[in-house]
């Protein structure tokens, strides 16, 4: 039942997810960040089978960093979703990762993008999107509010729009939510919408 999706805003991207480990019918946490920083300026939001999730983020994290550690200058937001894009093409054909990804970066020449990249290897560069059962809420929400030239206060109020619903509509619905932000200043967290925490497990 995972929900993650994002949206490109006025000088920003913006990208939400989750933040529940399910397996079956059993929650085994509510604080799994499912949001990666990739680099400096780029986020990439991971849904998909724990295992394939955790370590395909990882890799792609780690060659993104080790081409900048070669080549002395960053790969941009597009050449990252299509180095991902080709790690998954190659991968299909031997042993596929179940795992869906929304790259958000922000680029001194071309601004903010977001980037769609599902399981299958499908590359597409969007205003808005999403993936899991939330995005059948999220998407038409998103359809009825977004506009291209959004400040940032007016994407987190619809973000907070697209949880409600997904709160209320979501028969499973996740109860915690990571937002992150992506712009000029870098990539950031920038708030948790939790209803449930995590309770301390007492040492013995």
């Amino acid at each position: 039942m995972e929900c993650v999706f994002g949206l490109v805003g006025e000088g920003f991207a913006v990208v939400v997810a989750d933040t529940s480990a399910v397996h079956s019918i059993l929650v085994h946490k509510s604080n799994e960040d499912k949001i990666m920083v990739l680099d400096s300026h780029k986020l990439i939001a991971a849904s998909g089978e724990p295992g394939d999730r955790v370590q395909f983020t990882e890799y792609i994290q780690k060659n993104v960093a080790l081409y900048q550690f070669r080549n002395g200058i960053p790969l941009t937001t597009a050449a990252a979703a299509n180095f991902t894009r080709g790690e998954l093409a190659t991968a299909l054909r031997k042993n596929p990762y179940s795992v869906n990804i929304l790259l958000a970066g922000y680029d001194k020449e071309t601004g903010p993008s977001l980037y769609y990249i599902d399981y299958i290897a499908t590359l597409h560069k969007v205003d808005k999107g999403a993936f899991g059962y939330g995005s059948y809420f999220s998407l038409s929400t998103m359809d009825r509010h977004y506009h291209s030239r959004m400040s940032v206060e007016e994407a987190i109020d619809l973000v907070d729009k697209c949880i409600i619903e997904i709160r209320s509509r979501l028969v499973v619905a996740p109860p915690n939510f990571v937002i992150k932000i992506v712009d000029k200043d870098g990539a950031r967290e920038y708030a948790w919408r939790e209803t449930v925490k995590d309770a301390d497990v007492a040492s013995a």
